[in-house]
């Protein structure tokens, strides 16, 4: 559905989104990596709002090695749709799904060797063999197999162990880092922290059965632009695919998500006029209030209730009161050009996601995130 098409349907709220901003980011980053570096694109929850399918076949079109997603959902959608790159699921499948990860060509993460034997077991029952990675965990503390100080011999033993099962294909090692986007001092050590007992477990693993991986990843979009050297031989940007997380412009990316929403009112109020529920914002002067067709069911948060401004024609209008469902209320008294139908930027070009998202006490992905299902993505090309 294009532009046009979208307004003359609903002219409510949509999501566009640049596809000439998404390749530039995919190449800007390509070029920021060593030449025999591969390319992971991660399109877990819906390419992070912008919309899984039509993402993951512009990468596959510029040239990505590899998609990630979070389920098997996400993955059998893409795959499904015609999406036939190499494709990793970051979290759990029941071994109970291992004929239908096989059959679909899907890499499955193994976080432990207990899940590793399942897989095995079944792929072994079926007479064919499931492609895995493995994930370790070096200090996220999520999924992964222990492998800091005091687990690190247990944890490289268990690793050994399940290279070594029948059926499973054991392509890749992982980790994934839990500060590499934090500017600190003490987040650097960190991060470096988990980097060499990363290194040093692969390492060990070698030594003691002989194994080598032929993919390892640990560079998330925070290490991607703080820590090239990390990148080893493919990376998972994210965030920075769409556009953030390189606050100091060092890879040059754009951001690729435009919210709009449009009026659907205009009212004049008196002073002392309670606006929405709760009555958490009452006029001091007379103004002229509209009435905006989004709400956090579109994905606008509640929290921004009262401190927010969306950009529109003239200058910004501020969000007035409590956040509804559907809808929500803006000051458009010092814009006489915005009228019922115009459109209003959420956020965009003209109005900082970032800072819109610290508004929030919240981050970019969130917001990102949270555009909902029954907001149109409208493609611009």
């Amino acid at each position: 559905m294009n532009h046009e098409e979208t307004k003359a349907l609903q002219k409510r709220t949509w999501a566009e989104i640049s596809l000439p901003k998404l390749r530039h980011n995919y190449a800007a980053i390509r070029a920021a990596l060593p030449e025999s570096c591969r390319f992971m694109g991660i399109v877990k929850a819906d390419a992070y709002g912008h919309g899984a399918l039509a993402v993951s076949r512009l990468l596959q079109e510029a040239g990505a090695d590899y998609l990630a997603v979070s389920c098997l959902d996400e993955a059998l959608e893409l795959r499904k749709n015609g999406v036939g790159l190499p494709l990793l699921i970051l979290g759990h499948t029941p071994h109970e799904y291992t004929e239908t990860l096989i059959d679909y060509h899907i890499t499955q993460t193994v976080s432990a060797l207990a899940k590793a034997q399942e897989y095995s077991s079944a792929a072994s029952a079926l007479g064919k063999t499931l492609k895995v990675h493995l994930k370790l965990d070096t200090g996220m503390s999520r999924l992964g197999f222990l492998c800091a100080p005091p687990y690190f011999d247990s944890g490289v033993e268990n690793i050994v162990r399940s290279v070594s099962l029948p059926a499973l294909e054991v392509e890749g090692i992982y980790t994934h880092f839990a500060a590499s986007d934090e500017p600190d001092a003490q987040s650097e050590t960190y991060t470096r922290a988990q980097f060499a007992l990363f290194e040093k477990v692969i390492e060990t693993v070698r030594e003691k059965s002989g194994f080598s991986f032929a993919l390892r990843h640990c560079a998330n979009t925070g290490a991607v632009v703080n820590y090239p050297e990390m990148a080893l031989d493919m990376v998972r940007p994210g965030l920075l695919l769409y556009g953030y997380g390189d606050s100091e412009g060092r890879i040059g990316i754009k951001p690729c998500m435009r919210l709009v929403t449009t009026v659907s009112t205009i009212k004049f109020y008196e002073p002392g006029t309670s606006v929405s529920y709760g009555r958490r914002y009452t006029t001091e002067q007379r103004i002229r209030m509209g009435v905006l067709a989004i709400g956090y069911a579109d994905g606008l948060p509640r929290a921004l209730s009262n401190r927010c401004a969306f950009a529109a024609s003239g200058g910004f209008c501020p969000q007035r009161g409590t956040i509804c469902m559907d809808m929500c209320m803006a000051d458009l008294t010092d814009l006489p050009a915005v009228s019922v139908g115009s459109e209003i930027e959420v956020f965009g070009e003209q109005n900082d996601l970032v800072a819109l998202s610290a508004a929030a006490g919240s981050i970019p992905y969130e917001l990102l995130c949270a555009v909902s299902k029954r907001v149109p993505r409208v493609y611009i090309d």
